[in-house]
């Protein structure tokens, strides 16, 4: 039987078909310190870590010893190993500090075993209870905006006049309605306007600033926010009315393409962010900066208002993720998890979780009460080393997705899209036969999984994993 972190790390072998069923992935066993851990300190660490005189005070030999840490405190942090000292020591790159000291460093699926066990709570047996805190993660439905009259679909939008690239323009952007069955898709010069149960084209809005980088709808289908531009030379926001085409309002002269942007739900802030590392925050009224942040320290990747338009999510490439309150632009919480640019930020229906997914591979849903990392999945979408290939391979999450239920879909460099349920469990992965995702979404009734590729190709799967057609140029 395959290991905990077999089950992890590992990928499984896709039949060579024109398509792939969706693969149910099953719960794996608990990682506990008497059954995986502490051999793994008996063989590396308790000579110096024993019960014999241990350095620093730091005593492996015994759970609760452990647990309770050394001279200077806890060394071990329940749910964060990135907080965790005793994980810091064992990973550090600097061969001169790294533990054990002066031997081989632990192999890559025991440093995972012991991450895994930190992660989960420090359980000591099988039986024994995560010293995580007993947090209410799972999804609280909420009621959904009610509309008088028919959910927003275009009508009788012209076709787009843009020429058509000479190379394949990237799927950089793509949403869904939260009310409707449409799918706007980034096209250059325009974004494309789908009906996502037939997955035929209803239209195209103009976009004659650029590229379309950021594509969001507000929380009622009625209007859609695109954002972008031209690099090095202009950026903006418009919002168009969904049913007509008609541009409502237009924000920001940036000196580069916006590369973040999004709408609050009552439609009445913009805020965007790019290369010049600073988020700004517009009114819809009049067009004026309301304000303006300046904590991050490199490009603005990715940002997000709350569903109830109280707090803004913000990320950059450096990792960094803050919320803030987006009436005032006051600092609320910074969450630090992520060591390399953070790709994606969605927020789940209720408000009660946020997901981020980053350039390390690390997927994670955040508790936007405490800034906790109620979830985190290291490695979600790492992809799998072909017969000769050595050396690291590119890693990843690309985009992510909440579902109406709650589900999470994210998609990265594996070239898969996974499904979450809302507590973080894996409910399946679904292989790409060709391209490389880097653009999710659900539809507004959960019932359609969308992903968008590198090469300008949309397909479609129903919830189960079935696709619906084979690619959508």
């Amino acid at each position: 039987m395959p290991t905990r972190i077999q089950r992890l790390v590992g990928q499984p072998l896709w039949a060579a078909v024109a398509f792939q069923a969706a693969i149910t992935v099953l719960p794996a066993a608990v990682v506990t310190y008497d059954d995986q851990i502490k051999p793994i300190f008996r063989e590396h660490c308790m000579k110096c870590h024993g019960e014999d005189e241990p350095k620093a005070g730091i005593n492996l030999g015994s759970y609760d010893t452990a647990v309770k840490g050394g001279s200077a405190g806890a060394v071990l942090v329940a749910g964060r190993a990135s907080a965790s000292i005793l994980f810091s020591a064992i990973t550090d790159e600097n061969e001169d500090k790294r533990m054990p000291l002066r031997n081989a460093p632990l192999s890559q699926a025991k440093i995972e075993l012991i991450r895994e066990w930190i992660q989960t709570g420090l359980r000591e047996t099988e039986k024994s209870a995560s010293l995580t805190a007993n947090r209410d993660i799972g999804f609280h439905p909420v009621v959904t905006t009610k509309l008088d009259g028919p959910p927003p679909m275009p009508g009788n939008l012209p076709s787009s006049t843009a020429p058509a690239p000479k190379h394949p323009f990237p799927v950089v952007a793509m949403a869904t309605s939260p009310t409707a069955p449409l799918l706007a898709i980034a096209r250059y010069g325009h974004v494309e306007l789908d009906d996502v149960n037939t997955r035929q084209p209803l239209g195209d809005l103009p976009f004659p600033e650029g590229q379309p980088n950021v594509i969001r709808f507000t929380p009622d289908g009625r209007v859609l926010m695109v954002a972008g531009g031209k690099p090095v030379q202009s950026g903006s926001v418009v919002l168009y009315d969904v049913r007509t085409g008609n541009r409502l309002t237009k924000v920001g002269d940036e000196l580069d393409a916006v590369l973040s942007a999004d709408v609050s739900p009552d439609q009445k802030l913009i805020a965007l962010g790019g290369s010049g590392k600073s988020v700004k925050v517009y009114n819809t009224d009049d067009g004026k900066l309301r304000y303006k942040l300046t904590r991050h320290t490199d490009w603005i990747t990715a940002l997000a208002f709350s569903p109830d338009g109280k707090t803004l999510a913000t990320a950059d490439r450096a990792g960094a993720i803050h919320l803030w309150d987006a009436q005032a632009g006051a600092i609320l919480l910074t969450l630090a998890e992520h060591k390399a640019s953070v790709r994606t930020l969605a927020w789940r229906a209720d408000g009660k979780m946020l997901a981020s997914g980053g350039e390390d591979g690390v997927l994670i849903w955040w508790d936007t009460s405490d800034g906790w990392p109620a979830v985190i999945k290291n490695n979600a979408h790492q992809p799998k080393r072909s017969e000769g290939v050595f050396g690291n391979l590119p890693n990843g999450v690309l985009s992510v997705a909440f579902g109406p239920n709650g589900d999470l879909l994210s998609v990265g460099r594996d070239r898969q899209l996974r499904l979450w349920n809302p507590t973080g469990g894996a409910i399946r992965a679904i292989p790409l036969d060709a391209g490389l995702p880097i653009q999710a979404a659900i539809s507004n009734d959960g019932k359609t999984l969308v992903a968008g590729d590198a090469g300008g190709q949309v397909r479609f799967w129903d919830a189960k994993g079935a696709p619906l057609v084979v690619a959508k140029p």
